[in-house]
């Protein structure tokens, strides 16, 4: 039973899910700041909508991952076959069950903040799904598809108001779940390095993107500029060995780094658009997501 238990906390990567929780953090201080509304004051009087944006997150996040294993078993029965469905661990119908669960607690929890966030929540779950069965196959559109599950969830945090403006600010992380996307195309069998040099550029981006948003905003770069650094040490240090040595580990190395940054990059927007402690507490997800990736995997 322990064993079953932990395959389907396997399925759910773990790692993965306070990178969630972190995209909501980082929309609900980008609203807050364009709404002229105290931070702090907010989080404690409306500690309820958060709580339930972060955890309608986090269930959306950990179904999407369910069921890319749901219908990638056949693939990793060849490739991962220490994987919870292929090795038997985890039957794929309890696999499904247990996705759709998640998913359906996932827009309960979003429709109970308020009618916006419950219809975002819909939209990424159907992006989420789409990327799963289907548009994962292709070179462009898959990472796309990927991108925009991260674009909606970091506008899912921004929808904590009940409105929405500077959606545009959603697109950062479209195209950095993009870039990252691009490099996990060779993390079974290397050979990469064309992702990964085009990778590299779209993270050049991302931190510009942001360092400019900010300055159109709030000019608070001076605030911002050590957690930028922090966020581009983070994920070019990887990239660039996975560059030098093109191999499958240092590949995967390389994409569990962009994924566990996601923190940081939303720690950038919070140290952007709110003040530097609250990026800190945000920054203290990322040593609870390496922890957790030591124990469950991270692709």
């Amino acid at each position: 039973m322990k064993e079953k238990l932990m395959g389907f906390a396997r399925l759910a990567r773990p790692a993965n899910l306070p990178t969630a929780a972190a995209d909501i953090l980082a929309g609900i201080a980008i609203a807050l700041y364009l709404r002229n509304i105290e931070v702090l004051k907010f989080l404690v009087e409306q500690s309820g909508d958060v709580l339930l944006l972060v955890f309608s997150s986090v269930a959306l996040y950990a179904g999407g991952v369910v069921f890319n294993d749901v219908f990638d078993a056949e693939l990793d029965a060849i490739e991962r076959p220490e994987r919870a469905i292929p090795s038997g661990l985890v039957p794929k119908r309890e696999a499904i069950y247990f996705g759709t669960i998640l998913m359906l607690i996932g827009v309960t929890l979003a429709f109970k903040c308020n009618m916006l966030a419950g219809m975002i929540s819909v939209v990424l779950t159907i992006a989420i799904l789409t990327y799963d069965g289907y548009f994962k196959q292709f070179g462009f559109a898959g990472p796309l598809n990927m991108g925009v599950c991260r674009g909606l969830n970091l506008l899912m945090g921004m929808s904590i108001l009940g409105i929405l403006s500077h959606w545009y600010i959603a697109l950062v992380p479209v195209v950095y779940i993009f870039a990252i996307t691009l490099i996990s195309r060779g993390e079974v069998h290397g050979n990469n390095k064309k992702h990964i040099v085009w990778a590299g550029i779209l993270y050049a981006i991302v931190i510009l993107s942001i360092t400019l948003i900010v300055m159109q905003q709030k000019d608070n770069v001076i605030v911002l500029l050590p957690f930028l650094i922090l966020f581009g040490y983070l994920i070019f240090k990887p990239l660039l060995k996975a560059y030098k040595e093109n191999s499958p580990e240092n590949i995967k190395k390389a994409v569990m780094g962009g994924v566990l940054s996601l923190v940081v990059m939303n720690a950038c927007w919070v140290a952007g658009f709110s003040d530097w402690y609250l990026a800190l507490v945000i920054l203290l997800l990322l040593p609870a997501s390496m922890l957790l990736s030591k124990l469950f995997a991270v692709t």
